[in-house]
């Protein structure tokens, strides 16, 4: 239906206007149905004006032929609908904010990867820890035997207890030290060493930290190599990669490694935490035993106390003075757990010694 109908329907439901009136009276569709073209002069002046949309703006009417079509002309097919102003869309989304690489937590890529020594098995001569006075594995069952059977029942079941309140990986660990040299340290070291390895449950790992004066190696036996302080002092060098295999079963060795005039402040950087931390990881069946230099002798003995969970100081019977053993606890205070070993005592106030029952024959 044309436009005048249009406005003619609208008339019935209200008092017709002026323009209505005179729709009525002439028949203005048939000419908006069909306009006359418009001079070019007047279309010129009506473009330029603005004008130019409101005439052609019906939809039934019919476009002048060979003129051509506006670009801003909305076409006769288009919805008759008005045009949508950018506004009444809804706004686009902004830009999000970049993330910065700060503000992502870089995962460790060893976090969780049990560390597994593979180092070269080396035989262990018997009869030279014999000698030694030491614990020989697989023989027969001594009063030394069942004396530091007594002190790993302690050691073990203090390490699961500190793992159990979260110490971390110093639970894992124990040094031993002394006043003094000559009062028994690597001695006690090895021995606890021999006897933890017997565990059926368990592994150790024997360090020596003895960087002036190592002993362990000859001790044993073992060829000299890189070591503790080698990894201390080449981040490059994996500490795992330095550590020395038996044939005694469930028992390692850690040579001390290059002698430096500053072991202490290697010992006091923040890479210690790491390269100690490797010794332990993923291996909560591991113990690690410091053999580590005499407290009132050297410094490396009171850095090292920061890192472990139990800290044994040996004392030697009749020769270790109560003040120079107060003096040692002092510098130990940074292990919160320090605890005495009496060493080279001869009397036993039961008169029995340790072993005897089973070298007893009915």
């Amino acid at each position: 239906m044309d436009g005048a109908a249009q406005v003619s329907d609208n008339s019935e439901s209200e008092s017709p206007s002026l323009i209505e009136r005179a729709a009525r009276r002439f028949d203005f569709g048939s000419f908006i149905a069909r306009p006359d073209p418009l001079p070019a002069d007047v279309a010129a002046k009506a473009a330029a004006s603005g004008k130019a949309r409101r005439i052609v703006r019906n939809d039934n009417a019919a476009k002048p032929a060979g003129e051509p079509e506006k670009a801003d002309l909305q076409p006769a097919s288009a919805s008759p609908h008005p045009r949508r102003r950018a506004s009444d869309f809804a706004p686009a989304p902004s830009d999000p904010a970049p993330v910065t690489a700060a503000s992502v937590e870089p995962v460790p890529a060893l976090v969780g990867e049990p560390v597994v020594f593979s180092g070269t098995r080396h035989p262990i001569d018997r009869d030279r820890l014999a000698e030694h006075g030491l614990i020989v594995p697989e023989g027969a069952v001594t009063a030394l035997l069942e004396e530091f059977r007594i002190v790993k029942r302690q050691v073990l079941p203090q390490a699961a207890e500190l793992r159990r309140k979260k110490a971390g990986p110093a639970a894992q660990r124990v040094l031993i030290s002394s006043p003094h040299p000559g009062e028994g340290k690597t001695y006690c070291a090895l021995n606890l060493a021999l006897s933890i390895a017997a565990e059926k449950e368990s592994e150790v790992l024997l360090v020596d930290a003895d960087f002036a004066k190592p002993s362990v190696l000859s001790v044993l036996g073992l060829p000299g190599g890189r070591g503790l302080m080698d990894a201390l002092m080449d981040e490059t060098l994996d500490v795992a990669d330095c550590v020395l295999g038996t044939d005694i079963p469930g028992l390692w060795v850690l040579p001390a490694g290059e002698d430096t005039n500053t072991d202490s402040e290697y010992l006091s950087s923040s890479r210690t935490t790491r390269v100690l931390d490797r010794l332990t990881q993923g291996a909560p069946q591991r113990i690690v035993i410091f053999d580590s230099p005499p407290a009132l002798a050297a410094s490396p003995a009171a850095e090292l106390a920061k890192h472990v969970g139990q800290a044994i100081v040996i004392v030697r019977a009749d020769r270790t003075g109560q003040g120079a053993l107060d003096d040692a606890i002092k510098l130990l205070d940074g292990c919160p757990n320090v605890q005495l070993l009496l060493n080279g005592a001869q009397f036993s106030p039961s008169g029995r010694r340790f072993g005897s029952y089973y070298g007893y024959k009915d």
